[in-house]
């Protein structure tokens, strides 16, 4: 579909080409700020739920963990109680339904939609504060953000066709889920830290692969609500590729508590 679109533009009138680029130039700043909101949304979602989890005051505390952290009652619901398995998977559920039922849905409700999931995925990424120092998770952070910014502007300014190296990727991530799985069983440390190394080079690779494929999706003639919905669901893509290259990259930079 992406030869054709080129082919229309190019035969566009004079002067189509700077008008394409400025559309172009603003569906990715939408997308851009779409998937940054996500990402704040997470942070503060994250952030919100260990502080209400957690206490300083003993007389509040219904548990204390290995590390020394003290649960509050809300605490130990979502981490220490079968209520867990229901945090975990909610965002799981979320990301479901908008992939499969977005295109029935209005732009709003999609955009609501996406923020919810954001906000699932920071209740369910809260534990990693018991896991890791705040300040190592401040520095993966900048550090995913520095490394996602430069793959993702290689993405959108080469000229080099990257669907081949997506389908390689893409097989890559489903040969990670698996191999995450089956670890659960065995607990190798060896196993965990190359699922680890593997996990940064393919959602490194996919970032780039993705940025990509996501300008190619830009077409001016778009409806406004077709548009919309292609904006939600690029920045669905490059908000999961910046989470999994951060999560893999913690494991390397993190420090435990």
């Amino acid at each position: 579909m992406a030869e054709p679109i080129r082919n229309f533009q190019t035969r566009a009138v004079p002067g189509a080409a700077v008008d394409i680029d400025q559309g172009l130039r603003a569906y990715m700043i939408k997308v851009y700020n779409l998937m940054g909101l996500g990402l704040l949304i997470t942070g503060l979602a994250a952030v919100g739920t260990i502080m209400l989890a957690t206490t300083t005051d003993p007389a509040s505390a219904v548990a204390t963990l290995p590390s020394g952290e003290m649960l509050t009652s809300f605490g130990f619901a979502i981490f220490g109680s079968p209520l867990r398995w229901v945090v975990m998977l909610a965002p799981l559920a979320a990301v479901l339904f908008l992939s499969f039922r977005v295109q029935s849905m209005s732009v709003s409700a999609a955009q609501t939609t996406f923020w919810v999931y954001a906000g699932l995925v920071g209740l369910s990424l809260s534990s990693i504060f018991l896991v890791y120092t705040t300040a190592s998770i401040s520095q993966t952070f900048f550090a995913t953000a520095a490394a996602f910014g430069a793959l993702s502007l290689f993405g959108y300014t080469t000229k080099r066709d990257l669907t081949a190296m997506g389908s390689f990727l893409i097989m890559g991530v489903f040969g990670i889920i698996i191999a995450m799985v089956i670890n659960i069983f065995l607990q190798s440390s060896a196993m965990s830290f190359a699922v680890s190394a593997i996990g940064v080079l393919v959602f490194a690779g996919l970032t780039a692969y993705d940025t990509q494929k996501i300008k190619e999706m830009y077409f001016e003639g778009d409806a406004s609500d077709i548009a919309g919905r292609k904006a939600i669901m690029g920045a669905l893509r490059l908000y999961l590729d910046f989470i999994n290259l951060f999560m893999f990259l913690l494991q390397f930079m993190g420090d435990r508590r």
